[in-house]
């Protein structure tokens, strides 16, 4: 388990630095709080202090009843969790659209399409045909490396945006994989070759198959940007909340009336252009278990129980990685940026979060005198261009320590220094784990958890490591009372 530790320094700069590696015995909930907390006492940290932690979305981690962020917070209510967001991000959101029966369905039919065109050489002269045909109807243009031979893309189990580009790369050569697939099933020497072929052409040109690919891409490319933002290693929660507020706001948009519409119609396109039939969405269905009532319409089970249905485990999803707590906290975080000119802007608002939230860190007359520095932080902000430059809270945290205003406002830098170790990401986590990779080959299976840990440290914290040169190093092992023989 590797461990990063996030913390503002004396100078305001936040530091995001790899601090151990745990071995652990199991991943059990339990366990994993017994060596960090472990951990963290044998270094003079005190569980009392944690105000933020982060993990990936593993469910012994992410529970709230007897997970491992819930068992820190008995232990320090202020130990606030955000999930972390960036862990696979479209992975979560596409996770939670599978539970939705037609559209888990559609992901293994797209799997099943991809692996037989991609094991077929067939395929690269049917994009060959595809491209003649286009360019003869103008709908391409020639140009200096463009209409280039593509291959479609493997939807992946740890890589980001790998669904949306499964998904796009089968909608672009959808003509391509068509013939592909047609001409497999009628040239191929092999019977099974034939009958896969066949069935995946089946597959591809249903109506359910072409309604679910739209309608995963459209909801993929809204979460795209918040996901492609959330992997930096150091993203703002500023800009992290104005990212999953837009977000959200796109797919309540899309789940409207007027969204269906205009979704529905991009359907009725993309069909006309591929020769895909269109039902009749007046028409009982007769696929479903609920069949039997009279209602229960074509157009009732797609807009209801597969679009409406997979729009609404997106933003539950969404809802659940930031709770109300989290939210209030990166809320705050907005309104103190004077880049934003303190829009919403209310000192007592932000007093009332932070009794609700810091009140181990906040006396009731530091409360008081916090109320007075808002206002006078505002006020000197907007008239000082110093001031006026930050457009991060981190920047701003700086800011306040190079022009000495963290003197005069000393309790807004307390609040701003807890509200920018609140994690949005684990991206330092997951480069350590891709060091680890580097690190621990064959030839180093057997060496111990110290060793490993410390091999870690240099290759993760590398810009650290520079500044010590080899004669510091000789001399430090040489002053070790417990070296067994000199250097």
């Amino acid at each position: 388990m590797a461990v990063v530790c996030r913390f503002p320094d004396k100078e305001g700069l936040l530091q995001e630095r790899f601090f151990d590696l745990i071995h652990v015995k199991n991943t059990k909930a339990l366990t994993l709080k017994e060596e960090l907390s472990a951990l963290l006492s044998n270094n003079g940290f005190d569980v009392q202090n944690l105000r933020g932690q982060g993990y990936d979305g593993a469910s012994n981690m992410k529970s709230e009843f007897n997970g491992l962020q819930a068992l820190f917070l008995k232990d320090c209510l202020y130990a606030y969790y955000v999930h972390c967001y960036a862990h696979r991000l479209q992975l979560a959101l596409v996770a939670v659209a599978r539970d939705v029966v037609p559209i888990s369905k559609f992901f293994q039919k797209l799997l099943y399409i991809i692996n037989i065109v991609d094991s077929s050489s067939k395929r690269h002269d049917a994009q060959v045909v595809e491209i003649a045909r286009l360019l003869a109807i103008d709908q391409i243009e020639t140009s200096k490396g463009g209409n280039q031979i593509k291959a479609l893309k493997r939807p992946g189990d740890t890589r980001w945006g790998s669904r949306l580009g499964s998904i796009s790369s089968l909608m672009d050569m959808f003509n391509a994989v068509s013939s592909t697939l047609q001409t497999i099933a009628s040239d191929a020497s092999d019977g099974t070759h034939r009958a896969d072929a066949d069935t995946a052409y089946n597959y591809l040109i249903d109506f359910e198959f072409v309604f679910g690919l739209c309608m995963m891409r459209e909801i993929l490319e809204i979460s795209e940007e918040l996901g492609k933002a959330l992997q930096k290693k150091r993203q703002g929660i500023v800009n992290a909340i104005h990212l999953l507020s837009s977000t959200k706001a796109l797919l309540v948009k899309l789940r409207s009336d007027n969204g269906w519409d205009d979704f529905f119609t991009t359907i009725v396109e993309f069909c006309m252009d591929h020769g895909i039939e269109i039902p009749d969405m007046d028409e009982p269905y007769w696929g479903h278990a609920r069949r039997q009532a009279d209602n229960f319409t074509k157009e009732h089970y797609f807009r209801a129980e597969i679009f409406r249905a997979t729009l609404n485990s997106q933003l539950n999803e969404l809802n659940l990685k930031f709770n109300e707590k989290v939210m209030g906290l990166l809320s705050v975080s907005v309104t103190l940026i004077p880049k934003n000119r303190f829009a919403c802007f209310n000192a007592k608002d932000i007093c009332k979060m932070v009794e609700k939230f810091y009140l181990a860190d906040f006396t009731h007359q530091e409360l008081i005198a916090l109320e007075r520095q808002l206002n006078h932080f505002a006020s000197d902000a907007s008239n000082n261009e110093d001031l006026k430059k930050p457009t991060t809270l981190i920047a701003l945290c700086r800011c306040l320590f190079v022009t000495g205003r963290y003197r005069i406002y000393n309790m807004v830098d307390r609040l701003i220094r807890f509200l920018i170790t609140l994690p949005v990401s684990t991206t330092s986590v997951e480069c350590a784990f891709s060091s680890l990779k580097i690190i621990k080959t064959r030839l180093h299976n057997t060496m111990e958890d110290e060793y490993l840990a410390n091999s870690l440290l240099i290759q993760v914290e590398r810009e650290l490591a520079t500044k010590f040169n080899f004669e510091d190093i000789i001399a430090d092992f040489k002053d070790r009372k417990k070296r067994r023989a000199n250097l």
